[in-house]
């Protein structure tokens, strides 16, 4: 008996050659969703005329205190979502609610990170005066166009193993860069006040 190799396998639907693999779409529409964040917020806050303040809360001297604090607490949980990541892939030993820690220390970064932003788009807008004030407009906006992907990345199936890990380490950096730009310049301007 001869088996023919090209021949359909009983029982078994023959393979769709459409539907060979993930298609690229999966990673272009967060690509495109994160740029469109991205130029999205840089315009409005270009084409915006700053209003000078935006919120202030009681307890603090300025509104670039309550930013500076508000941006290292956001900092303080993006370390934890880096340490239960590497949890999770295994690079460090963590216990079994590693996911639970990195879900939610994401969440609470996100959650005051989110003041921060409006404030900085609405009472100063996208400014360029000197370099660390130009990285720190490009980046704040980068980061919400990275954070957007990643959260899209998160529900897509069958991702390459590096691709979170390597989005997730952007997201990180861009958020690490813009308070070294703003928290801790005011920091060591104007010292460490409340």
């Amino acid at each position: 008996m001869t088996v023919d190799p090209n021949a359909a396998t009983q029982g078994f639907p023959a393979p769709d050659p459409a539907r060979r693999g993930p298609g690229a779409a999966r990673y272009l529409v967060p690509a495109l969703v994160a740029g469109a964040v991205a130029v999205g917020l840089g315009v409005y806050g270009n084409v915006h005329d700053p209003e000078g303040t935006a919120f202030n809360l009681a307890g603090f001297s300025s509104t670039s205190a309550v930013k500076s604090w508000l941006a290292t607490v956001a900092v303080g949980f993006a370390v934890v979502q880096l340490v239960s990541a590497l949890m999770l892939y295994g690079r460090l030993p963590g216990p079994s609610w590693s996911g639970v820690l990195h879900r939610w220390s994401g969440r609470i970064a996100f959650l005051v990170a989110v003041p921060v932003a409006v404030h900085c788009l609405y009472a100063l807008g996208y400014q360029t005066y000197e370099p660390r004030v130009l990285w720190h407009s490009l980046l704040g906006c980068f980061f919400f166009g990275a954070f957007s992907a990643k959260m899209l990345l998160l529900r897509a199936e069958r991702l390459p193993g590096w691709l979170l890990p390597v989005v997730g380490g952007l997201v990180f950096s861009a958020l690490t860069v813009i308070w070294l730009t703003s928290a801790l310049w005011f920091f060591r301007t104007f010292g460490v006040t409340t």
